[in-house]
């Protein structure tokens, strides 16, 4: 009566506090996840949690389902990461670079769990500041580069992580933050502050100023997003960064953040592989936990299909 699936979409539930992303979160739609649930309530003769509260309050029946979700669904995972190890017998390694400068705050708690699960994996990290971290993956230096900006090349896959909005950060005193939302133009007398890699690495140029032909009044390079946040709070310039990275300034207080255009500057981060590594059972458990992680971690990041389109849910009720 009680099935695996029952307890990953309470887990779910109780994990997100809504309908719509819970059924993300087990790939399900809105509807199905719905109707698993009213069918499980069916079959138990009772109801597992009380409808329209925010967050999700579940009934005496379904604390007694997530306890056992707790205690049943490690075991699982644990045991089918055993029985894979046992079947690919002897792992490698995992060398990762970051294009994403500001992915450390999700990266390295993906990197925490991973280290748990798969101590005979060799792992390693290296930014990607001084040296083209797509070349060095295809030559097999590398074995996982997290990137922003997948350029075709021979032999390399791309797996989409999730979606974000790239927003810019300007001081709470900004003339920009009386707009509902930027144009290109509002750039031209502004600092811009921004990583030291190629413009064309940069979400800010790429999607937003670049095809209205705009540049901004000064480039001003910091390699610290802290650093970054000093500067913009201080009136010295203006920073695009991803919504998410952004979020524990901007909830502080410390800086306002604007969307870029009427619709918002929407990217999606790739983990880029070679295609011979791409379903190596230790490489598509990092890709899951990585995953997993920014979905609990992370604010305003949208999960994403295997195109890189961001998943859209129905309306959150039964």
């Amino acid at each position: 009566m009680i099935e695996l699936r029952h307890l990953r979409t309470l887990t779910a539930l109780r994990d997100t506090g809504s309908l719509v992303e819970a059924a993300e979160r087990v790939f399900l739609t809105q509807s199905a996840l719905s109707h698993q649930i009213k069918d499980l309530e069916h079959k138990l003769g009772l109801e597992l949690f009380v409808r329209k509260t925010k967050p999700v309050e579940f009934t005496t029946a379904g604390q007694r389902l997530l306890r056992l979700a707790e205690d049943i669904l490690p075991q699982i995972r644990n045991t089918e990461r055993e029985i894979t190890r046992l079947a690919a017998g002897a792992v490698g390694r995992l060398n990762i670079a970051i294009e994403c400068h500001s992915c450390f705050q999700w990266l390295m708690p993906s990197l925490d769990r991973y280290r748990a699960d798969w101590p005979e994996v060799e792992l390693d990290l290296a930014s990607g500041f001084n040296f083209a971290p797509l070349p060095a993956l295809r030559s097999g230096e590398l074995d996982l580069v997290i990137t922003a900006n997948p350029k075709p090349l021979a032999g390399i896959s791309y797996v989409p992580l999730f979606s974000y909005e790239s927003v810019l950060a300007v001081s709470n005193q900004h003339p920009l933050t009386q707009k509902d939302y930027l144009e290109a133009g509002d750039l031209a007398d502004q600092t811009l502050i921004c990583y030291p890699v190629d413009k064309d690495m940069l979400d800010v140029f790429v999607q937003f100023l670049d095809p209205a032909d705009v540049e901004p009044a000064a480039i001003r390079h910091a390699e610290l997003t802290v650093m970054m946040m000093q500067l913009v709070a201080s009136g010295r310039g203006v920073c695009a960064l991803p919504n998410w990275a952004l979020d524990e300034y901007t909830s502080r207080g410390y800086v306002t953040a604007k969307s870029m255009s009427k619709t918002g500057i929407w990217c999606t981060l790739y983990a880029a592989v070679r295609r011979d590594q791409a379903k190596a059972k230790y490489m598509m458990d990092f890709l899951t936990t990585a995953r997993e992680t920014s979905a609990a971690t992370l604010v305003g990041v949208k999960q994403v299909d295997q195109q890189g389109a961001p998943l859209k849910a129905p309306e959150d009720c039964l």
